[in-house]
């Protein structure tokens, strides 16, 4: 017995492993072009989310900085969204391998307390030669609709909503990253930043028993064999922000939250939005479907449309807002 609590314990300490980035066939996909007048379906249901999703993953199709055409039609997508629904944007303009890139931020301001912030953040790139539906084109249709929901939102503390450029190779992990270029920023302009959170990948489920795998063997008897769950990832630092979204997560929606709090030497779980945060010393977490830990399409040509559900993702926007709403309002 006392063995087994040691090595339980020992399980605690270690975060998901870091997603390794393998290759990917390289597909030449065509450069749409989406209409000025695209047609956007009514506040937020799961056929709004596919509406999204399909734009992204399947009319423009793998948006990549090796495919400029197509990341620019993704940029283009979520302005004309944002447009449509008369939500004011800023653009936040850098260069890269001689392109211009922006990231997108919607800001409410708060007023209470405006010059501390809580982002939210989502990358709308994909990897060379895949659609990307679950990474992270499932994560961009959250945050659309979250922006839809909290169009009219007079917080106590500013929100700012970012739509990241790039997140995948060639720019992973490296001042190129749209996160790193905003964190960077921020941190210069000593921005008071209370919290971050990175959504990444958020569409696929399965209630099929050992649908769920770890990186490490035992930790079943920590977390559920089924993929039915969203996770919430953040480190020591982050400790409070991890389980303040977590429980809000829970009391926003009906779909089952899972959190885990890594320490500092367990390589992997910065590996997305929320990475350059840290680097930067601000609190930050992610909300995650747990990647290839659970969907086998992982940056493949099959992380498509189909096989996403869009019924839990419509928890999630709900339970995102409840998330947003506690962590912006004064609390004594």
């Amino acid at each position: 017995m006392r063995k087994k609590m040691i090595y339980t314990l020992l399980i605690l300490l270690f975060g998901l492993a870091a997603v390794l980035l393998y290759p990917v066939a390289k597909i030449r996909l065509s450069a749409p072009v989406i209409h000025p007048e695209t047609r956007f379906l009514p506040a937020s249901n799961e056929e709004a989310l596919r509406s999204h999703v399909h734009a992204l993953s399947v009319v423009i199709g793998s948006r990549s900085i090796r495919e400029p055409d197509n990341l620019r039609e993704a940029e283009r997508y979520i302005r004309l969204f944002l447009e449509s629904q008369g939500i004011p944007f800023e653009l936040q303009g850098y260069d890269y391998e001689k392109m211009h890139l922006n990231n997108i931020v919607v800001t409410r301001k708060g007023t209470c307390f405006p010059d501390e912030s809580l982002i939210v953040g989502a990358h709308y790139d994909s990897v060379q030669g895949t659609p990307g539906a679950d990474d992270n084109a499932s994560a961009v249709a959250v945050l659309l609709e979250m922006c839809r929901e909290l169009r009219d939102y007079r917080p106590d503390r500013t929100l700012k909503m970012v739509f990241f450029v790039l997140e995948e190779p060639p720019a992973f992990m490296t001042p190129a990253m749209g996160s790193y270029f905003f964190a960077s920023q921020a941190k210069e302009r000593g921005e008071n930043i209370t919290g971050m959170i990175a959504l990444e990948m958020l569409g696929y489920f399965s209630d099929a028993d050992g649908s769920q795998t770890f990186p490490l063997p035992g930790m079943h008897w920590l977390y559920p064999d089924r993929g039915n769950f969203i996770g919430v990832i953040g480190n020591v630092h982050s400790r409070e922000l991890t389980l303040s979204v977590a429980e809000a997560l829970k009391a926003g929606s009906e779909i089952p939250v899972e959190h885990l709090v890594a320490l500092p030497f367990i390589s992997g779980v910065g590996l997305s939005d929320h990475g350059p945060f840290w680097k930067f010393g601000y609190r930050a977490v992610m909300v995650t479907d747990t990647a290839f830990y659970r969907n086998p399409n992982y940056h493949t040509a099959r992380d498509t449309i189909g096989t996403l559900r869009f019924d839990r993702m419509s928890q999630i926007v709900r339970g995102m807002v409840s998330v947003v709403e506690f962590l912006t309002r004064e609390r004594g």
